[in-house]
């Protein structure tokens, strides 16, 4: 079950993070997907405007992977993102939180107007096909999430087939080299790198790996 869970987010993250560059709608990107640790089967959808890292400029939608009897796709998550970040919405307090200094918002999909993809969304996903074919073979480490920390620095979400939880690792898009990337499956388990991070609860600790 959790691995099935874990397989599905990274789903999620591998077809939405093209909106750190394109927007959701509007002035409104992607920020983040953090992966909730298995149960509940959601996740978390971190929005907020291009140049936003600071916490309090987010906003984290958290959204179950199921609706009703379905799995959630990516074009129904951006659907509903955008019906989200259009609408004033007014939200019990039993449905926000926060985490890692950012709003969390606990979303009920079934409670919102039904949201239709557009012809762009239906355009993406016949060229997905193609050029991005579904295939059995899951990379590993497996990529569940990622979140922007900063204007350089950048969390990822990592699987992998020893470890049950995410693993969280920091890097700096500026430093991120060809070598760093290539090493980076086995620097995972170099502890020297290791260090906590109790305000994120999407994994089960940080490897440092912004000085590497």
């Amino acid at each position: 079950m959790h691995d099935e869970i874990a397989e599905q987010q990274a789903d999620i993250t591998r077809l939405l993070f093209h909106h750190v560059h394109a927007p959701v709608t509007g002035t409104h990107f992607i920020r983040g997907v953090l992966p909730l640790p298995a149960p509940p089967a959601v996740v978390r959808v971190v929005m907020g405007e291009a140049s936003a890292y600071a916490p309090g400029d987010l906003i984290a939608y958290e959204i179950p992977l199921r609706w009703g009897n379905e799995s959630a796709t990516a074009q129904d998550i951006t659907a509903l993102l955008r019906t989200l970040v259009t609408e004033t919405g007014i939200y019990s307090s039993d449905r926000i939180s926060q985490v890692m200094g950012m709003l969390v918002v606990r979303v009920d999909p079934t409670a919102l107007e039904e949201t239709a993809s557009t012809m762009d969304d239906r355009a993406l996903g016949i060229l997905r096909c193609f050029a991005q074919p579904y295939t059995d073979e899951k990379p590993r480490p497996l990529l569940r999430g990622f979140c922007f920390l900063d204007e350089d620095r950048l969390r990822l979400y990592l699987t992998t087939a020893e470890a049950p939880g995410a693993i969280a690792v920091d890097v700096r898009p500026a430093n991120a080299t060809t070598a760093l990337l290539a090493s980076l499956p086995s620097l995972l388990d170099e502890e020297q790198y290791w260090t906590d991070d109790d305000s994120d609860p999407h994994c089960t600790h940080v490897v440092n790996l912004t000085d590497w």
